[in-house]
């Protein structure tokens, strides 16, 4: 198989499954005070330390999750409700979050009676700073935090956060990123973003599936969404995944230490796929910003086929790749964040994302490109009955 889905997930880096496979053999809770313990205690240090040091962030200021979910969770409930008084009950999000960040926004809304604003995108998929700007200067007072996306897990569009940073910042409102596409495969450095709050994932840069992370600035308040032990400075309680910590860091400093040549083959195999796509499809559309996206996403839309069935057809031929989002896949509902890029909804439904990724090769391209015509040839005659 071709597999042109790594936005969803990506396979395990060889060196990240050595790393959990080692620390998998060890016994040990890191929270245990003897032997044992204190052995597995100092390699989530070790690799808190390490992870810090790819990322730009204090060793304190890394809070290790259960996935990326869970961390965007903990960032937009957790500094809402820290910040959260009776003037002050406002959550500013963007038209096109992940599910991962809209839901909670949204479950805010409807059962903690939360004021929230999405901020609106352009057709390119650029947040409108100018319109959040704005907001923030007449409503800084009453907003808890501002959620935003560093790059959109459909179509790529790489954000400038500067802008947004700068206006929350004279307000004293904390700003959290979703930089779970982001991490591994753009630079990172938290510290110099200005962020309050950073969440990325394992399973999208090469690390195991069930592995996460908050980075926080350091004495921010953030109220714990899960009780018990007390593990991770009482932020995130629950017995820590060693092995998966170990093999999460490991992930992240291949990829970062990659991550200027490896941008360099995925952008060259990225737009060498667009540029055949067009060529053999001419009326197939690229979506999001044609160059401040991410090395490896190419969203086409497909006129006169329905996604879901050119996905179908192509796999059988042996390519896969994905309508949207993998945590909305199988909902018979056109992508929200095309809809809010303001395409149509038969536009929004006939789109494909091809997403490549560290073991992305030039054969998985040329399958993609020898199974197309015919699969948007038989898409568009099975729409026509």
């Amino acid at each position: 198989m071709a597999y042109l889905d790594h936005a969803a997930t990506t396979p395990m880096r060889p060196e990240a499954l050595d790393a959990y496979v080692e620390a998998a053999r060890h016994l040990g809770n890191a929270s245990s005070l003897h032997r044992a313990g204190r052995e597995a205690r100092r390699m989530v240090e070790e690799a808190r330390e390490s992870l810090g040091e790819a990322l730009g962030a204090k060793p304190s200021e890394i809070v290790f999750t259960g996935s990326g979910t869970e961390a965007n969770n903990l960032a937009v409930k957790g500094l809402h409700w820290a910040r959260r008084t009776a003037e002050r009950d406002h959550v500013v999000s963007t038209a096109f979050e992940h599910h991962a960040v809209s839901d909670v926004v949204h479950w805010l809304a409807d059962h903690e009676s939360a004021r929230t604003t999405e901020i609106g995108v352009t057709d390119e998929g650029h947040l409108l700073a100018d319109d959040l700007t704005r907001l923030l200067d007449e409503e800084g007072e009453t907003v808890t935090v501002v959620s935003t996306m560093m790059a959109n897990n459909e179509v790529g569009t790489v954000q400038d956060l500067g802008p947004v940073v700068a206006a929350a910042e004279r307000h004293g409102v904390p700003v959290h990123a979703d930089a779970i596409q982001a991490v591994g495969h753009l630079p990172v450095d938290f510290a110099a973003t200005g962020l309050t709050a950073l969440t990325l994932s394992g399973h999208k840069l090469g690390g195991p599936t069930g592995t996460g992370a908050l980075l926080i600035k350091k004495a921010t308040p953030v109220t714990a969404l899960l009780h018990g032990g007390g593990q991770e400075r009482d932020i995130r309680s629950s017995t820590l995944d060693v092995a998966g910590i170990r093999a999460l860091t490991k992930a992240v400093e291949t990829a970062t230490a990659e991550l200027e040549a490896e941008a360099r083959r995925l952008t060259a195999l990225r737009d060498q796929l667009i540029a055949r796509v067009r060529e053999a499809v001419p009326e197939a559309v690229l979506n999001g910003d044609p160059d401040r996206r991410l090395p490896g996403n190419a969203h086409l839309s497909f006129p006169g086929c329905e996604g879901d069935a050119l996905l179908m057809l192509l796999d059988a031929a042996g390519v896969e790749c994905a309508t949207g989002s993998a945590c909305s896949a199988g909902v018979a509902q056109p992508s929200h964040v095309l809809l809010a890029m303001g395409r149509s909804e038969d536009t929004a439904r006939s789109s494909l994302r091809f997403s490549l990724g560290w073991s992305t090769t030039q054969e998985d391209v040329d399958a993609l490109l020898a199974a197309l015509p015919d699969a948007v040839k038989r898409a568009r005659s099975a729409g026509l009955t």
